[in-house]
């Protein structure tokens, strides 16, 4: 029943439960150098990502600024909004992340759930129109910038809590079904990468016993392995879109849309909207590396890409022409290989590579027997782990068509 729905603001709620909507450190309370390898993490807008926390670049702080930031410390419930840049990034905190800490960039939510499940909230906030309405809210030309006034302003139209509490499980089923293949993915990714650290770093290959080491540039290796740049057994941009005779359609592939190992979205356009970048044609088996800030690991494996599927001339698009895409792939994805990039990077401030900074990577390349083993065992599991993204797209799909139609009570709950 849609008339016992309220309509309020966050604002409202905030003031009503005593909650707090504030902004994260920023000025003198938090400095680069409070930031170390260990500690706590500080959840920055970049660290957000289809509404959960990644932590593979994470910030963090060791114990003896943690308490000194307590009032900007996370509990399970809480909201993570960012405030700067891409509008619309938030993520619910869980019991895993209960005291990590709303970092520079962020604004923090803690309206308890006696007027608003938390769960229910956070769904609410990824609807499109109410990311527009904040978008528009937003102040700064060249960065939009939120502030906690326009947070409090946030218009929400709310059911009684047992409704909230059966959208929004409706809604996680869908986002449990989406983990869990996530997890099946790390899986596999872990099962290849094993494969490739246990023959190609440790030389323990099939037959690796009969093999006299030699020497070479990167010390002793296998005897018959070479030492080769990228561009002997690799293209670097292959091939991109000939403005005089385009497609009618692209479907774009952008930096901010590519997280390490994974798109998490595409954008379908007219050739003559799609943005200028939006020239790199990619095919199966190739490899897009962000050439800005590589030591972002903005990288991903496509596999049998819809065609006129374009990437960001941001990228370099990597395509195995003398190896299985497989080991290029694990090849150019190591922590050795994004250090290359990061050492080799120029511009201050704008961080970047080029097309011959890959091409001019060294790599240790086995014999072709070795290789052509390696790609019968990964390239199966590469194949399934686009079987499992596959069905997370669909999921993903599902959930949002859903979420607008829930959320406004056009589809009514049965029982």
């Amino acid at each position: 029943m849609t008339s016992q729905w309220c309509e309020t603001t966050l604002g409202e709620i905030c003031d009503k439960v005593g909650g707090i909507i504030q902004t994260g450190p920023f000025g003198s309370q938090l400095h680069e150098s409070d930031y170390s390898q260990e500690g706590t993490p500080v959840v920055m807008p970049k660290d957000i990502i289809e509404g959960r926390i990644i932590t593979d670049s994470v910030a963090r702080i060791a114990s003896e600024h943690v308490e000194r930031l307590s009032r900007h410390k996370l509990k399970p419930g809480d909201i993570v909004y960012g405030r700067r840049g891409d509008i619309g990034r938030q993520a619910l905190i869980r019991k895993e992340q209960d005291g990590w800490l709303c970092g520079t960039g962020c604004l923090r939510l803690s309206l308890s759930n006696t007027v608003i499940e938390p769960l229910f909230l956070h769904y609410y906030l990824r609807q499109e129109s109410v990311i527009s309405w904040i978008s528009n809210q937003a102040v700064g030309a060249t960065l939009p910038n939120l502030n906690t006034s326009i947070l409090r302003s946030v218009p929400v139209r709310v059911p009684p809590l047992p409704v909230q509490r059966h959208l929004a499980g409706i809604l996680s089923a869908y986002d449990q079904l989406i983990e869990n293949n996530q997890r099946r993915i790390k899986i596999l990714e872990e099962m290849a990468r094993s494969l490739y650290r246990e023959w190609f770093v440790h030389f323990r290959f099939p037959g690796h016993d009969k093999v006299k080491m030699v020497p070479s540039p990167l010390g002793p290796i296998p005897q018959a392995w070479g030492v080769k740049r990228l561009c002997e057994i690799a293209s670097v941009n292959r091939t991109q879109i000939n403005p005089r005779n385009p497609p009618e359609r692209v479907l774009y592939i952008d930096i901010s849309s590519v997280s390490p190992g994974q798109i998490n979205s595409l954008q379908m356009y007219t050739f003559a909207e799609a943005p200028g970048r939006a020239r790199r044609i990619v095919q199966h088996g190739d490899i897009i590396w962000s050439c800005v800030r590589p030591n972002r690991r903005s990288h991903a494996l496509l596999l049998q890409p819809e065609p006129n599927t374009v990437a960001s001339t941001g990228f370099a698009v990597l395509t195995a022409t003398k190896v299985p895409f497989t080991f290029l792939y694990l090849s150019t994805t190591t922590d050795d290989f994004v250090n290359f990039l990061a050492n080799n990077a120029t511009g201050a401030a704008y961080p970047a590579v080029t097309a011959k900074t890959f091409e001019d990577a060294v790599l240790l390349i086995p014999p072709a027997l070795l290789l052509k083993k390696f790609g019968e065992a990964t390239i199966p599991m590469a194949e399934q782990i686009h079987v499992l993204q596959f069905q997370i797209q669909n999921l993903r799909r599902t959930r949002d068509l859903l979420l607008p139609r829930l959320l406004s009570g056009q589809i009514p709950l049965a029982g």
